[in-house]
This record gives C-alpha cells, structure tokens and sequence, in this order.
C-alpha cells in the first residue's frame, strides 16, 4: 500500500518521475522498487475483459483470458437502459478484480459521423446526450467495484482511415455541442479514473498534446480529476504532451521518451511543476487500484453468462413485424437459413475482441425453444464469399419452400467492419443479398435476422415480414434471438443511430474520409437525425426506433410551468400505459426544440429520456427534469453555453419521427443576443425588434434625407433596395452619411444597444 504521496513525490529522483510517466511494457506501469510503488496493469475492452496470457504476443490479440463478452457498444445503446450498462460495468469490473487488472480501457464515446466508421460497433451513438449519459453508467458500474474507467477516444476520433494522423477540423460549435458533450456528462457524473486521448488531431493539434481540449477542457471547465493516458502509440512529442496535459504514455517507449523529459526538464523546456502534477496525478492512480484491490474476487461465470442474455434482449431491436408474423409458434415448421445461425458474428474486430467464457449457437437455442414444433436447416452462403453458390441456394430454396416460417440469418462478415479500416458502401454481400430474393420469391412468411455493428442498406426489406437487428450480441446472442423470436421475451430495443436509406443521404457523405491528412467536419451539427430532419430527407429507420409484441399508450403532457428563467428546473411528466397483451419496456424519449434563435439550432435535439418496464394493463408516471442546459447552446463568441429568451417546444415521443405529445415554454434567459451587436451589425438585425429600431432611427433623426441612406433606400419601393437596406453594416450608413455621423456617434449607438 503507497500513501502520503507528496512525501513520496518528495523522494523521487528526476529519472524515476520521467520514468513513472511512460509504461513498463504493452499493459503495465513501471513500478519503483525502492519506494514501494508497484506497476499496475490497463487491458481491454469495453464489452469484456481482454487481458492477455502471460508469454503471448505483446497485442495478444486471439490469446487472452476467457471473460464474459457482453454486447458490443452498438447494442448496448439500443437498449436505452442506464441500470442494464451499470450492471455489465460492474460485471466486467468483478471480471478484472480476478485477473488483477487495475483499469478497463472503455467505454468508447465517439460520435457516429459516418456510418462508414470501421469502429462504430465500439460506440454508442450519433446522439451526444444518450452516449454520454450510457458511458456514465458504463463507468459508474466498473468503478463501483474499485476498477478504473478509460473514457475513450478523446476527441474527434471518427473514423479508421489515417486515424494516426488525420487533422479533424471542426468548428467550435459543433465540437463542443456534438463531440465533446458526447464526453461532458460522463466525465462530470462519473469521473472515470483515465480518459484516454485520441490518435488524431483536432483542428491542427494531436489530441495527445493538445493544451484546450486536455489542460483547458476537460481539467478545468469539466474538473476531470483522474489522468489522461495516451491510445497506444498515439504520443507525437512526448514533452509537449506531458506540458499540456498528456500524464501518462502507453505502451512503454523503452526509456527513449524519458530521457526527453529529464533533458527537458534539465534544460528548462518543461517545468519541473509540470512533472510533479503528472506524476502525483499517476501515483493517485496507483493508489486507488491498490486500495481497492481484492486478492480473492472471485465470479460466476454462468450468472454473468445469464446476465449477458438478459441484457442482449434488451439490446436487439425489431425493426419490422407484419402482420404480427413475430412471435413465433413453438409448434412451427421453421426453416432457419444462413451460415450466420450457426458461425455466429456476435462481437466486433480488432483490441475489443474477448474469448468468450461459453458461447450459445443460435441454430441450437432456436431448436430447443420447439414444443412439437420442427426446424431445418440449410447454409445459404459461404460466409467467407461475396460469391452465390447454386448448390447451397438450392438447398435453401428447397428447406424455405417446406416449411410454414423461414428464418434467414444475415449480416456483415468480419472482414467487412473492423477496427483499423472503414466500410467503402453499406451493403451486405451479394450472395446474401440474392438470397433474400429467392427465399422471398417462394416464402411469404420471412423473417430477417441480422448480425451487424453499424447500418446497412435494405433494398430488400419489402420482401421480409419482420426484421430483428441483433446487432453484435455477445456470447449469449443466440439465446437471446431464440428468447425474442419466441416471445419468451419482449423487444425493448431502441435504435441509438439512424438507418439510412443509401449511403449518398448521409450528412458527411461528401467529407468522409477527408483527402490525405485531413477532414473537415463540413456538416457541422447535423449529423444523424439533426440532419435527415433539417432537410427532410426520407431515411429507413429512425433514430429511436424500435417495435413491441404489446402496445403502449402516452397521455398529455404536463409541465410544471409554461414561463420560466433560464435556471430554474422544468418538471415534465406524463402517463404511459401498457394496452396490450404481454409485459414490455418503453422507451420514452423528450426532445427539446428551439423556436427563436438567433444562431442555427437542429429542429429538435434529444434532451432526456427514460426506460419504462409495464405489464399488461398497467400505467406509470414518468417524470423529467430538465435543468439550463437542456435548452443552452454553445456560442462561439463567448466560448461559453448560454439560452436565448424565446419559446421551447417539449416533444415526446417513441422514436425521433414518432412523436405522441408535445407542450411548450417560454423560457426567459438573463443573456441577449444584442449585447454583441458591433459596428459590421446589419441593419436588419436592429430593424427587427422594435426597441433597437427606435434607437436606429432616432440615431438617424439628425442626418438629413438626402444623407439618411437608409431612409433613402427604403422609400424607392424596390424590393431589392429593401433587402440590401436589411443586409447593410452599421459601418455603411456613416460612410453614406456626407459626414453627418462619425464612427465615435457609432460607437455611442452600440454602448445604448448593449444597455437594451
């Protein structure tokens, strides 16, 4: 056990603090001997344990420990449920204190941006709301059991193609209000003990020394008290990463990079206060992981195997279900078609991958659901081939055309979406594709399974009764599809993304991936539903989508108050009601839309939402409280959030597009958008509102008409003289004055509108 810390700082030698700030090797952290300060060790992985076995490889890719693996990112998000991702990060968490592992590397928080995004089954959603508040309870549950969260990837990081080395440029908006608030909540509500910066760089800067987003952002503004520790291999210059905020650097360097620390300590290019903050910041670290260390943990494997069961139904979502084709008869004749029923795809490519403790085969689970009931089954395809083979067609025509239902299981293969590369279309293989067809052609009754961690196109889905997207659902997947295909339980899901329609309708369809070493984030906010609703523009599925075996039912919105200052709380609440047949869970979703803004805001934006489990008949109350932020917006100029005085719709619904009650506010904000007006203020913007257009024309009461530009415009009855008077600068209507007014007049008009 390591305590009195400064004391311990105190007796470090220069050598050893620089040493202290980079690994021992691929996992652990150098330990000082002489001081009893021990190495800890960091592994993967954000949906299960990945520690590698002593003696493989340093990556340890296909050689780790058995864990649980739990749904991917992508899952867990459709199922909308804080308390089911506090239960697998506690989980995973028990899971490290058997292996010794000191800190998990996840969750991962990275906006969707592009559905193209190789990695996006490691991330939660387009939504930075809903992934936030999910990281916070993935964090809150590892945590909970004395193991330490790595937020991650910190910041920008979306997309696979150059990750080491593209420059994102975005606009301090949509960073702060899409990008970073994507990681606020978390680091606010949880404090994960490390966040992990990116590879990439932000605006021209590696996030790993990048002094705003590190030192400014994320310590100061949101008060992150753990460290900060580098992706592996993201470090460009050491010194200047450790300068601006960049604590701890991994894997270990083989003592090159701490030699650049002491060199530049010792020749006054780093601040020794500078290393010291760092190096207490790491002996916290170790501190907590030794203090909360249990040398005899133990888990059960089969219940975290059950568990994961359980909350992979909670994250599959159907799609479709026509004519209630969903749930299945046990007594059926079923065809289950697809080398994915048997060769399951239930996790993601790449340094999340976990060797699973047990692994449930769908074809088996589904087999075992019958009562009397049958069950073929035929390949379909090669798994390994975009190719259509006639043999394994044939045999999939012949088994569909026999049987009463046809269950095709179809998805993306491995090599198709991984870690270090993106997908170049959205399409599913050719063979699987034709396959659809024919099943179709000779089956009515067709039922769509899919196995994918991001969108895909569905030129097909006219053709299936119903679709079940099960996502990457971990080792207990194929139970889990036998539970929700059966109705033993009840969809739940939601999706966490937007399905588009064709990869061309995406908002970053034209700036994605960048060209060479950069990408300009081009779109700006609306990305996922922002954008499909702010140019209408029809999509697949939406945001937030997701069907029940039951029905519920919304009553009317109720506020605790139609007019409100910008910092008091508003109360919403309203009724759901389970009219239906069986138990189920609903996700209520409240979106917030801005009416008066004087800068662009999306039509609505996600701003709370709640999980509700209801059995058939019964009704609950449920409640939101939505405090200042729920109606702010970042302002570039004032590098601050602020609201704007106006009306606020509060919008309920069941998905982004299915919107069962809407009330309004009218929220009144101490901050105005004219306290920035300034000599290049268009003439127009004062026009609007009467009390600045009577200090406009009075202003101008003194100039003579034939001087009043302004005035002379407008009385010509030209619409076109009228817009330009609308678009002039205040600057314009001195240098039109014949010397009538001068700039320090000016300047006298906007100090009286800042007063307004």
């Amino acid at each position: 056990m390591i305590d009195n810390l400064p004391q311990l700082l105190a007796e470090m030698t220069l050598e050893e603090k620089a040493g202290l700030c980079s690994g021992l090797n691929f996992w652990e952290t150098k330990a000082i001997d002489r001081l009893g300060i021990p190495s800890i060790m960091l592994t993967d992985g954000p949906h299960g344990l990945r520690k590698q076995r002593a003696n493989s490889a340093e990556l340890g890719l296909f050689d780790s420990v058995p864990a649980t693996c739990f749904p991917s990112a992508v899952g867990l998000a459709a199922s909308w449920n804080t308390e089911l991702l506090q239960s697998v990060g506690a989980a995973l968490g028990l899971e490290c204190q058997v292996e010794s592992v000191g800190v998990l590397l996840g969750p991962g928080a990275n906006i969707k941006r592009s559905p193209l995004c190789g990695r996006n089954f490691e991330y939660f959603s387009e939504d930075p709301y809903l992934s936030s508040h999910l990281a916070a309870a993935h964090i809150q549950g590892v945590q909970s059991q004395g193991i330490g969260a790595s937020l991650k990837h910190f910041a920008v990081n979306n997309q696979e193609q150059r990750r080491l080395t593209i420059d994102a440029v975005v606009d301090q908006r949509t960073l702060h209000e899409i990008y970073l608030a994507s990681f606020e909540y978390a680091v606010k509500a949880a404090q994960p003990w490390t966040v992990m910066c990116a590879y990439n760089k932000v605006n021209g800067e590696y996030a790993s020394e990048h002094a705003y987003l590190l030192n400014d952002v994320l310590k100061t503004a949101w008060g992150h008290e753990g460290l900060v520790v580098s992706d592996w291999g993201a470090v460009n210059e050491r010194v200047t990463g450790l300068a601006h905020g960049l604590e701890l650097e991994m894997p270990g360097s083989g003592g090159v990079t701490d030699k650049l620390i002491v060199a530049a300590v010792n020749n006054g290019g780093l601040a020794l206060g500078a290393l010291d903050a760092a190096v207490l910041r790491i002996l916290k670290l170790t501190q907590k992981v030794l203090q909360n260390r249990q040398p005899d943990a133990v888990f059960d494997a089969p219940a975290h195997h059950a568990l994961a069961r359980k909350v992979a139904t909670e994250c599959m979502v159907l799609l479709k279900n026509e004519s209630q084709l969903l749930p299945l008869a046990k007594s059926a004749k079923l065809a289950v078609i697809g080398e994915l029923a048997t060769s399951m795809r239930y996790q993601g490519g790449g340094s999340s991958r976990v060797v699973p403790t047990q692994l449930d085969e769908t074809l088996t689970e589904i087999g075992a659901k019958l009562q009397g009931g049958k069950v073929d089954y035929a390949r379909g395809y090669d798994l390994a081939s975009d190719q259509a083979d006639a043999a394994l067609v044939a045999q999939a025509l012949a088994a569909a055309q026999s049987a009463e239902v046809a269950i095709l299981f179809i998805g993306l293969p491995d090599r198709y979406e991984s870690e270090g590369y993106d997908r170049t279309h959205l399409r599913i293989p050719d063979n699987q594709r034709q396959l659809i067809d024919a099943i179709a052609a000779v089956q009515p009754k067709l039922v769509v399974v899919l196995n994918n961690g991001s969108p895909i196109e569905m030129p097909w889905a006219a053709h299936a009764g119903a679709i079940l997207e099960a996502y990457l659902g971990g080792q207990a997947q194929g139970g889990a599809i036998a539970d929700l295909l059966f109705g033993d339980r009840n969809p739940s899901g939601k999706l966490a993304e937007t399905f588009p329609l064709r990869l061309e309708d995406t908002p970053a369809f034209l700036n994605f991936p960048g060209e060479q070493d950069t990408v300009e984030y081009r779109e700006g906010m609306c990305i996922g539903y922002r954008y499909y609703e702010a140019v209408k523009r029809p999509i697949l599925f939406p945001f937030g989508h997701g069907l029940s075996y039951t029905k519920f039912e919304y009553g009317s919105l109720n506020l605790s108050a139609t007019n409100i200052h910008e910092n008091d709380s508003l109360n919403v609440n309203l009724t759901i009601a389970n009219t239906g047949t069986q138990h189920g869970q609903e996700v209520v979703q409240l979106y917030v839309a801005d009416l008066v803004h004087s800068l662009s805001r999306p039509q609505k934006e996600l701003k709370a939402f709640a999980k509700v489990s209801l059995a058939p008949g019964e009704s609950k109350t449920v409640s939101f409280a939505l405090d200042r932020r729920a109606f702010a917006f970042y302002h570039p100029t004032l590098a601050d959030w602020v609201v704007e005085s106006g009306k606020f719709d509060i919008v309920v619904g069941a998905s982004s597009q299915d919107i069962r009650q809407q009330a309004s506010v009218e929220v009144q904000s101490d901050w105005q958008a004219i306290s920035h007006y300034h000599r290049n203020t268009a003439v127009g913007t004062l026009l609007a509102r009467p009390e600045t257009a009577a200090l406009l024309h009075n202003w101008l009461a003194e100039v003579p008409p034939e001087a009043n530009f302004l005035t002379i415009m407008q009385s010509m009855g030209s619409d076109m003289l009228e817009a330009m008077a609308q678009e002039f600068p205040l600057r314009a209507l001195v240098l039109f004055s014949r010397g009538h007014i001068d700039f320090a007049r000016l300047d006298a008009l906007l100090e009286q509108l800042r007063k307004v």
